[in-house]
């Protein structure tokens, strides 16, 4: 059997119309196929791939781990150096009283242990999140999750948990003294890139002082470099309680943390004690890779360029189809009259050998996040072929 029946008998599904492109192999901004044919990833693979795909730094780390240690112990029982060293270097990024970390090996599960964090530190129930975010597909996750569609089929799902829309200063006052935490994402991204004003995100931070309830930012998306400058909070004159983050994290390798202070994080350590556990959380392959992906994005000057190379999609993606471009550094999106205009742009588009899709919770907005490594070279390369895809449309065809 060829590996896409492969795929289509024996892998579970997620949808009836899966993407089936078949990767052999990748590198920097490509990814090829069996037949040669080369994919340039705008979408780095949502959002992982910030030093593109298999760069030599991380790869050297990989295989320096792999020559020492694979899983010896569940988290937080030995003492492993790519972990501790993985934890020291986080926390150098971060203002206090952020000093804390606990690693986990996806976004879900960072947000599950952060929201456990929470209610267990305030000794309260409620929380509150936002229309339309997405913080993950697990339970407790999907729970905290915007988007009724999404949820409605996997309830009941946690019980206290209230929403406000992002960016409404009137809804703030939902925030009371029975509220444990406010899960909040810095940018929201399956939304499709809104950005709220440092006003907002103060007014946030000082209603949730007043209550006394933890603010955690879900910086999944948004964190390690992405939005030019390391942490996405850090243009907002805020600090958060709690801050979750992984995608970007580990240059292709699955890890995730959630990070607080040492304060509020030794509440796991009794009563009961392991009050939050994993078995392999900061597995040490990936924290090699991940310090390594740090690095590379703190000296390698990629967060110095991300503005630079955002401007540049402004410049070359202009097009009457194109109603308009949100952004936050390269996280983008590209917004389009409806999904049936842009749908067949996508497909199109990624026949020509350009990855790009859509969100979630804005299915008319193209999706733009490459890997921070993108030249301008090939930023002007998937421009083209972009507006090349928009122009052979039906829609673009319309307008001829």
């Amino acid at each position: 059997m060829q590996h896409r029946q492969l795929f289509l008998s024996y892998m579970a599904q997620t949808t009836d119309f899966p993407l089936l492109i078949d990767i052999e192999r990748a590198e920097g901004v490509y990814l090829y196929g069996p037949d040669g044919k080369r994919y340039l990833d705008l979408i780095s693979g949502i959002g992982v791939s910030n030093v593109g795909h298999r760069h030599p730094k991380v790869l050297a780390a990989i295989q320096g781990q792999l020559d020492k240690y694979l899983h010896t112990m569940v988290y937080g029982e030995y003492v492993q150096s790519p972990q501790t060293l993985l934890a020291q270097a986080l926390v150098e990024t971060l203002p206090a009283p952020l000093d804390n970390v606990y690693l986990m090996n996806s976004g879900s599960e960072a947000v599950e242990g952060a929201l456990k964090l929470a209610k267990r530190y305030t000794n309260r129930r409620e929380l509150i999140s936002c229309v339309d975010a997405y913080h993950g597909s697990s339970q407790g996750a999907l729970s905290v999750g915007g988007n009724e569609r999404f949820k409605r089929a996997y309830r009941p799902l946690l019980p206290g948990v209230r929403h406000i829309v992002y960016g409404a200063y009137s809804h703030l006052e939902r925030i009371t003294t029975d509220t444990a935490a406010v899960i909040i994402e810095t940018v929201q991204g399956e939304a499709g890139v809104r950005v709220a004003c440092s006003q907002y995100f103060q007014a946030l931070r000082r209603r949730c002082d007043e209550t006394g309830t933890l603010l955690i930012l879900d910086e999944i998306q948004a964190g390690f470099g992405r939005t030019g400058s390391f942490w996405a909070f850090e243009d907002f004159g805020i600090v958060p309680d709690i801050l979750v983050c992984a995608k970007g994290m580990g240059g292709g390798m699955p890890i995730a943390a959630f990070i607080s202070s040492k304060e509020k994080m030794k509440v796991f350590a009794n009563n009961p004690i392991l009050g939050h556990i994993t078995t392999f959380g900061g597995h040490p392959v990936s924290a090699a890779a991940s310090l390594a992906t740090l690095k590379l994005i703190r000296e390698g000057g990629l967060v110095d360029a991300v503005h630079r190379k955002a401007r540049r999609f402004h410049e070359l993606l202009k097009h009457p189809l194109i109603k308009g471009i949100r952004n936050k550094g390269l996280l983008m999106a590209v917004q389009f009259e409806s999904f049936a205009i842009l749908k067949p742009i996508i497909d199109l588009a990624i026949a020509k050998g350009v990855i790009t899709d859509w969100f979630l919770f804005c299915d008319d907005a193209m999706r733009i996040a490459p890997p921070l490594t993108i030249s301008e070279e090939e930023i002007a390369e998937a421009c083209s072929i972009l507006l090349e895809a928009i122009n052979e449309s039906p829609a673009g065809q319309a307008l001829r």
